[in-house]
């Protein structure tokens, strides 16, 4: 099955560069060599969704941001987007999000957006290549800094018994919830970015969060079975590893930076001036292997006089 998701992710790539041309079934099983029949039934089993479904979820994707970010005509955009009319776009819309397009763009309500699938993960990697060890040669040691993050809000999903990524997605649907997120990119904190995770304390125990950031005092949507926190400013400790190979060398990172971040004595920063401040703020944590990489964050505070 290995080989097989690392081909999808190459059917769901060309797909995305091509979706608003409506690709023909022929057309993107020719762009890895198998039959239809097959590229068909296999995307089905890995994504759990037909070939059809996905395509249609993203173009009316595309079709909602452009509607919501651009003053184009509604028109324009469901002929770009390859709808044969306004009419059939609207229908789609309507059928999907319970509101048309132009009542959307008047009003750009939470949407549960189809996003971008990823079925090529490490392990696939590993299976298929045969490759158990590293790439020794990009990978560093977790590495520390601080960083000052201004008062915000924070749209998430505060998960009372998940410790991770993984138990997190296991309760709540990830399309549904990532979508949702998607469709609110335009609210975005600037430094709490959508699609920022984390940890929160509940009895003195970790607990994952999930989630977006946003200004200070947001007044806007609030979509359903999210909540609205507001957070001081504070300085954070950034543990943290530099781009890598996210397939290769994910598990490795990940390990490095949690073990660095989990276990670090605060007594040695800055000559133990400083405390945790995780009782007022929550720690954050940043995913973009191959872009930003992999880093956790602290809130800290100083030490009050006694």
């Amino acid at each position: 099955m290995s080989e097989w998701n690392e081909a999808i992710q190459s059917m769901i790539d060309w797909i995305e560069g091509h979706i608003s041309e409506n690709p023909s079934l022929m057309q993107i099983s020719a762009q890895i060599g198998y039959s239809p029949y097959y590229c068909s039934v296999r995307f089905h089993e890995i994504t759990g969704m037909t070939l059809k479904s996905y395509i249609a979820g993203r173009r009316l994707a595309m079709a909602a941001l452009a509607i919501r970010d651009t003053d184009e005509r509604i028109l324009d955009i469901a002929v770009r987007c390859g709808y044969s009319s306004q009419e059939a776009l609207t229908r789609a819309f309507l059928s999907a999000f319970g509101c048309t397009p132009a009542s959307y763009r008047r009003d750009p309500v939470p949407i549960p957006l189809s996003i971008r699938q990823v079925v090529c993960h490490p392990d696939h990697y590993q299976h298929l290549k045969g490759e158990p060890t590293m790439n020794k040669t990009i990978l560093t040691e977790a590495h520390v800094r601080t960083e000052f993050i201004p008062a915000h809000g924070y749209l998430g999903i505060w998960d009372e018994t998940a410790k991770g990524y993984g138990d997190f997605f296991q309760r709540h649907n990830c399309d549904t919830v990532c979508g949702t997120i998607d469709s609110l990119s335009n609210v975005n904190d600037p430094i709490i970015t959508g699609h920022t995770a984390g940890w929160h304390m509940i009895n003195g125990e970790r607990r994952y969060f999930y989630g977006m950031g946003v200004p200070a005092g947001y007044d806007g949507k609030i979509p359903d079975g999210f909540e609205l926190r507001e957070f001081p400013a504070s300085y954070y400790l950034v543990f943290f590893h530099p781009p890598y190979d996210y397939l290769k060398d994910n598990g490795e990172v990940m390990g490095r930076v949690e073990n660095l971040a989990w276990n670090y004595d605060i007594r040695q920063f800055c000559g133990g001036k400083y405390t945790w401040n995780e009782a007022a703020c929550q720690c954050y944590q940043r995913h973009y292997p191959e872009v930003l990489g992999y880093q956790i964050l602290r809130p800290i505070q100083l030490k009050t006089a006694t």
